[in-house]
């Protein structure tokens, strides 16, 4: 299996040495293993291989260039969710032909854009995003492909943030607000509905919400057959959870597969997915470096019992929510180890970033090996969610980030200057 192991003690990415990476490259740093991308994406296309599909990446999980590059070269179709990352698309060399275009906020600009291109699909949200883009296609007097996003009011079980499929949520029309916007698209002759999608949301771990959204995605598919609309797809999103923890609820590719397939079988219709999270997360660390280690107290000023032992311990690290706001955002875990373990007995500690937020925690209450100054850690499962959603709050600089293949390692992203932030100030 390639990826993140040990060897004599230290950690490694695929036979390199991290600590050194982390020494020449400084931190914090991204390091990415490509042959643990290669190796998820392909196994995930044998998942689904008795069936025609296709797997389009979704950008959102990671966008730097490198690695959508390599997806593409894996056999990858994209996913796009704003117009930028359908331009990082077409760098990479993906086809308009190769790229769907989903998401709530469309403007103008990224609709007009999306319809000179000719992308393979826009999966539209609403009645009056339908209006919008068949404005656009009679003025270019050109015929759109286009699907509908459906809400099928399936609870994905996963964190409220992370949940699209739910009624109340902003994403997609209801299947009966569907079926009216069916019958429109079907009169108008500039568009052409060619698929219906949906996303219920994302680290899903139980097999049943998926079966029963693509339940519904292929009854709505048979009913609109009946109706003489003949579709080429159905789009059932991604959001298939990684383990983040070893006791986390996840599912087999083989159990995903017979959560999908026996309803999109009884269509014909060829099956898009958009994984991102499953291909390019646990592919992912990053790397930071201890900058201070204070004592924590037994109790706050305020006579409340503070989290953690008498002996429990803050270690700063050069690394905060501006690198990985996972944790700060969605109270979410991430595995944290060194990367040179000393020996000892282990500290109860806080990771804690640089941050001016409280919130700015990357791991509570964890057992770790002695520390010192000048250590390095690695948090694990960065791959997804880590740089792309960087920010420069305290003016911090993004941080650079490494791709580790068969020719060794190599930065795919310098880091971040002062006068790269200041370059956009007027």
């Amino acid at each position: 299996m390639a990826g993140f192991e040990r060897r004599q003690g230290e950690l490694h990415c695929d036979e390199v040495d991290v600590g050194r990476i982390a020494r020449e490259a400084g931190t914090p740093v991204h390091i990415y293993s490509a042959a643990l991308m290669a190796e998820r994406f392909a196994a995930l296309d044998r998942a689904f291989a008795p069936y025609p599909h296709r797997l389009h990446y979704a950008l959102k999980a990671n966008s730097t260039l490198a690695v959508v590059q390599l997806l593409r070269t894996l056999g990858a179709s994209a996913d796009a969710n704003s117009g930028g990352e359908i331009e990082v698309a077409l760098r990479a060399g993906f086809t308009p032909s190769e790229i769907v275009f989903t998401g709530v906020g469309k403007t103008a600009s990224e609709l007009e854009r999306a319809v000179s291109l000719g992308l393979a699909t826009i999966n539209v949200e609403s009645p009056g995003e339908v209006d919008r883009l068949d404005a656009l296609a009679r003025q270019r007097g050109s015929r759109v492909r286009i699907a509908v996003r459906l809400n099928p009011d399936i609870d994905a079980g996963s964190h409220p943030h992370i949940s699209t499929g739910l009624g109340a949520t902003k994403f997609g029309v209801s299947l009966d607000e569907a079926a009216v916007m069916v019958r429109e698209i079907a009169r108008r002759p500039a568009l052409r509905l060619v698929g219906l999608h949906a996303h219920i949301g994302s680290q899903i771990g139980r097999a049943e919400p998926l079966a029963r959204t693509a339940r519904a995605l292929a009854d709505f598919a048979l009913t609109v057959r009946a109706d003489g609309v003949e579709l080429e797809h159905l789009d059932l999103g991604g959001g298939l959870a990684i383990a983040y923890r070893p006791n986390d609820s996840t599912l087999t590719l083989d159990d995903y597969a017979a959560a999908l397939l026996p309803s999109v079988r009884e269509t014909g219709l060829t099956l898009v997915l958009e994984p991102g999270r499953w291909i390019v997360g646990p592919a992912g660390i990053l790397v930071a470096t201890v900058v201070d280690i204070k004592p924590r107290p037994p109790a706050g000023t305020s006579g409340r019992p503070a989290a953690g032992s008498p002996d429990s311990v803050f270690v700063v690290v050069d690394a905060g929510m501006t690198d990985l706001i996972r944790p700060a955002l969605y109270d979410a875990w991430h595995a944290i180890e060194p990367v040179s373990p000393r020996d000892g007995a282990p500290v109860r500690a806080d990771v804690v970033g640089p941050v001016c937020e409280t919130s700015d925690t990357l791991g509570a209450d964890r057992q770790l090996p002695p520390l010192e100054v000048g250590d390095r850690l690695a948090i694990r499962d960065t791959g997804a969610y880590g740089a792309v959603m960087a920010s420069n709050y305290n003016r911090r600089p993004v941080a650079a980030e490494v791709m580790v293949d068969p020719s060794g390692w190599r930065r795919i992203r310098r880091r971040q200057t002062l006068d790269d932030m200041l370059r956009w100030d007027e």
